[in-house]
């Protein structure tokens, strides 16, 4: 694994490029840039996100413009995840994102890091550290509607669930994530479902509007059956003509499946990439990830 240097305690300028923390507002424009780019974000990621690790959040400015950002979102002592990799179209070509990435990425510390690489960034990730694990494909479009109500066992999520969700969620995620699974599911505009059965939780899944359409992560479920039931209850909720969009591991030959047997087809693909070993994690319940940008 590679060493990392030693965390800046004030804010770095290398090159007149100054960077430090963002704030909430701050990331407000990132998160323009990255709709700009066709990352397609929810309207409301970077509320349920931000909290998790405030300082793990960074801009380079030059004076009082934004040119660059990077978030190193730090989840435990072993695991962070990487994203917002990005800098302004008008002044790429200059080094920024190298200055950003130098001045921030020691906010992980020994941590094993993740990121979601667009696979021509792939080489240049390979030389920072990062061993490629598998791809992920972007699958989206109108779903079709099976016409059948969602069985009985698949519930809106209240209150009473949260305590049961979090617990599940932390068997599918490397790290535990209580806080942020909280808001995800509570945000204005998210529609989260629960499939109960004999008093424990089976799967869940929260679909949200983005910039086009909805997109729906994450999609945890025990089986292909709890999945897709879990999915057609989710696309239920939003009108006939919405795009759906949904982010699948390519080795869950069972998620892509799900998708196209709904109509959905692939849009893109990015390649997930660590710098070590990842804490355990049931890989096999993952139907959709919740986001590219922060894990």
């Amino acid at each position: 694994m590679p060493q990392h240097p030693e965390a800046p305690r004030t804010p770095v300028a290398v090159d007149e490029l100054t960077v430090t923390g963002a704030t909430l507002d701050d990331w407000h424009q990132v998160v323009q840039w990255a709709a700009d780019e066709q990352w397609n974000p929810g309207l409301h990621d970077t509320a349920c996100f931000h909290p998790t690790d405030p300082a793990g959040f960074f801009v380079g400015r030059r004076g009082a413009t934004t040119l660059s950002s990077l978030s190193i979102v730090n989840y435990s002592a072993e695991y962070a995840f990487l994203g917002y990799y990005l800098v302004h179209p008008d002044h790429r070509g200059q080094g920024l994102g190298l200055a950003t990435w130098r001045a921030a990425f020691s906010h992980a510390g020994a941590r094993t890091v993740g990121l979601d690489a667009v696979p021509v960034q792939q080489a240049t990730y390979r030389r920072a550290g990062f061993t490629p694990a598998y791809d992920t494909l972007r699958y989206g479009g109108r779903p079709t509607r099976p016409g059948t109500p969602a069985p009985p066992e698949v519930v809106p999520v209240t209150g009473v669930h949260l305590d049961a969700l979090t617990g599940y969620d932390r068997r599918c995620f490397p790290a535990d994530r209580s806080g942020f699974v909280t808001r995800w599911l509570t945000a204005p505009g998210h529609t989260a479902r629960a499939y109960v059965h004999d008093g424990g939780v089976a799967g869940y899944g929260v679909i949200r509007p983005a910039r086009t359409g909805h997109r729906i992560g994450p999609l945890f479920a025990d089986t292909p059956q709890v999945a897709e039931a879990l999915f057609d209850a989710l696309t239920a909720t939003v009108e006939p003509t919405a795009e759906v969009f949904l982010d699948m591991p390519e080795p869950r030959r069972a998620a892509h499946v799900l998708a196209t047997s709904r109509g959905l087809t692939p849009q893109s693909h990015t390649v997930r990439m660590y710098t070590g070993p990842v804490p355990p994690a049931d890989q096999d319940r993952t139907f959709a990830v919740t986001s590219l940008e922060l894990g």
